[in-house]
């Protein structure tokens, strides 16, 4: 029977789906919120988002407020825009932070705010810009917010997480049209953050406490190294810290907050020592890395550094990434997710390295995490960083995992012992 006899039940249907849409939204601003961040009672709270979804934006400033938030701020950004400071501004304008930009650092630094970033845009939308000038640029920016980052590292609570944007929505699915395309998105963040189906709050608190589990037995090993070996030709041994440790899911920072800091996360990680590594490695999905696509690509490292590299799409940007500074060539991260992983099994390439990297193992050239370090509350950051955490001004994950990936762990008792068998645990 057509819908024009009961326009009524069609809209009641309409009328449901709606509301069960927004329901469910709801507690996915409620996750960000209240696991992601965990904000605590007057605290202050920076968002950072595009202009793609402000009636979720909206959603999680009341969600904030509610937390106990003192105040929420809202920083929107415009990838489009900026692609035109990018490209109309002289270098030198482009390398200058005026001395508002400035005092913003600063107040983060005096005042912790915490911070949720809604990732949207195009991967590919900064691909025809001068890739030289932002590197460039970026190199004059960073030894003027080096201090305030380092002031605030381990200090305040983050969260990465994302929300479709319409060209990003197309990238994932060029089949559909736009709506289709982001209703579709929706649906692949919300399923792969845990947030679709029944309470995304009971659900991380189990699933992070199936990755402590992991976690507590890698620590028991006390590894010295990780060799890595793939069919591709990835052949590469990874040098460990010796006071350092594998993590995974929630963080706290020094204060004592728990949080977590990406949604969707399927890793465990720890941060290697800069200078130990040898051997090559083959990317295994694509990177987007400042809004360009680097494809099929491959890293040589000899004495802990990137001596060569290799694409088949975008090798120049590759090229210009490692050499941004002298850590920009050494590893900072090496995370630990199985093939088998419920991101991966959606078949999406999400061209995101939030839900790319957590579809299986990846590493991360330049900056290394302090936190990782044994006894580091008691520590200064540079402290941690002559323990052997890596230094940079960059920090890029890029996936390497595949079905045949093995991965063998050294203990500094010279034993042997299997961490990762045919892409998976194994353990």
């Amino acid at each position: 029977m057509g819908s024009e006899a009961h326009p009524g039940k069609v809209n009641e249907k309409d009328e449901r789906r709606l509301k069960m849409k927004q329901e469910i939204l709801q507690k996915y601003a409620e996750l960000l919120v209240r696991c992601g961040l965990n904000v605590q009672k007057g605290q202050d709270v920076m968002i950072t988002a595009e202009l793609d979804q402000p009636e979720f934006v909206t959603m999680c400033v009341e969600e904030c407020y509610r937390a106990g938030a003192r105040k929420v701020l809202l920083d929107w950004t415009h990838q489009k825009v900026q692609k035109l400071h990018y490209d109309y501004q002289e270098l030198e304008t482009l390398s200058v932070l005026d001395k508002w930009q400035l005092e913003k650092w600063q107040w983060q630094a005096d005042n912790l705010p915490c911070k949720l970033y809604l990732e949207s845009s195009n991967p590919d939308g900064l691909a025809e810009t001068d890739q030289e000038k932002i590197a460039k640029a970026r190199q004059e920016w960073f030894p003027l917010i080096k201090p305030f980052r380092d002031k605030m590292e381990n200090r305040y609570q983050w969260c990465i997480a994302a929300v479709p944007g319409k060209e990003w929505a197309l990238k994932v699915f060029p089949e559909l049209d736009e709506n289709e395309a982001v209703e579709a998105l929706w649906e692949a963040i919300l399923s792969t953050s845990r947030a679709l189906e029944g309470e995304p709050l009971v659900n991380w608190k189990e699933h992070n406490a199936e990755l402590k589990r992991r976690y507590d037995y890698l620590n028991s090993l006390k590894l010295e190294s990780l060799h890595y070996e793939s069919s591709n030709g990835t052949d590469l041994t990874v040098g460990l810290i010796d006071r350092g440790r594998f993590l995974g899911g929630g963080e706290e920072t020094l204060g004592g907050n728990f949080f977590n800091p990406n949604i969707p996360s399927e890793e465990i990680f720890t941060t290697p020592m800069a200078g130990k590594a040898e051997g090559i490695v083959y990317a295994t999905k694509p990177l987007s890395y400042q809004g360009t696509l680097i494809e099929n690509f491959w890293i040589r490292f000899k004495d802990g550094k990137a001596v060569e590299s290799g694409a088949e799409k975008n090798a120049d940007v590759l090229a210009k990434m490692i050499a941004m500074d002298e850590g920009a060539a050494m590893l900072g991260e090496c995370a630990l997710i199985p093939f088998d992983s419920p991101i991966n099994n959606t078949g999406i390439l999400f061209f995101n390295t939030l839900f790319d990297e957590n579809a299986s193992c990846h590493l991360a050239l330049g900056q290394g995490f302090s936190m990782l370090i044994e006894g580091f509350e008691n520590m200064t950051v540079e402290e941690c960083r002559k323990c052997g955490v890596n230094d940079s001004m960059i920090h890029v994950d890029f996936m390497i995992g595949t079905p045949d990936l093995s991965i063998t762990g050294k203990t500094r008792n010279g034993e042997e012992v299997a961490i990762f068998k045919n892409g998976g645990w194994a353990f």
